[in-house]
């Protein structure tokens, strides 16, 4: 439960010290300038504020790592809710009124988070997980679109190191093997995710691994 406040915070604040001329580059979501990633940040922070409002009374089907659904094929850009999420955040036009509206429903995620019973059980996509992991699978979620926002910003803070390495746990778990010692928790996370490709040495470190990679949550 720390750590998503630790991690969103984190992500929030990097949002909130941005200048405006880095809204328009690019982020590590295909398809997606920065400004895009904020908006979808945005709409992020709506589903956890609903799926904190949605109790259930049925045992959970799910936990912070079977939250995600996995695929093999990495996004481009073409999908209805991601487009939808484009012309959201051009309709913004000034970025301070995007950084304004996350820093509005982002400051009220993160207090319903840590307002939060860690075993009330929510109810979110067809799911029951418990607040706890429900929150916990948002570590993952925060930590890859913080790395998402920085791609190509190299003047701005990366996320926390503790999400980092939680968010390499949980991928581990999912990938059922672990990454390389030698691959940085960074790399592992952009390898394993397909948000860059290994160098020859890496892909000759992560062995029959990489032939299941690239790993896509959704």
């Amino acid at each position: 439960m720390d750590l998503f406040t630790h991690t969103w915070a984190a992500l929030r604040t990097a949002v909130a010290g941005l200048p405006d001329e880095d809204f328009a580059r690019p982020s590590g979501c295909t398809g997606w300038l920065v400004r895009d990633l904020v908006c979808h940040l945005v709409i992020d922070a709506q589903d956890v504020l609903i799926t904190l409002a949605t109790p259930a009374d049925t045992e959970p089907t799910r936990d912070a790592v079977t939250y995600w659904h996995v695929s093999g094929t990495p996004p481009t850009g073409d999908d209805p809710l991601d487009a939808l999420t484009v012309r959201l955040a051009a309709a913004y036009e000034d970025p301070a009124l995007l950084k304004f509206h996350l820093d509005d429903v982002g400051s009220a995620a993160g207090r319903a988070a840590a307002l939060a019973p860690p075993e009330l059980r929510v109810a979110t996509q067809d799911m029951v997980l418990t607040a706890h992991d429900y929150l916990g699978a948002y570590v993952l979620e925060w930590t890859l679109h913080h790395l998402d926002l920085v791609a190509h910003l190299p003047g701005a803070d990366g996320p926390p190191a503790e999400g980092l390495a939680r968010t390499r746990e949980m991928l581990e778990r999912i990938a059922g093997t672990p990454f390389p010692a030698s691959l940085s928790d960074t790399d592992t996370l952009l390898i394993g995710t397909g948000r860059r490709t290994p160098t020859h040495s890496e892909r000759s470190a992560l062995g029959e691994t990489a032939t299941r990679l690239p790993l896509v949550l959704g």
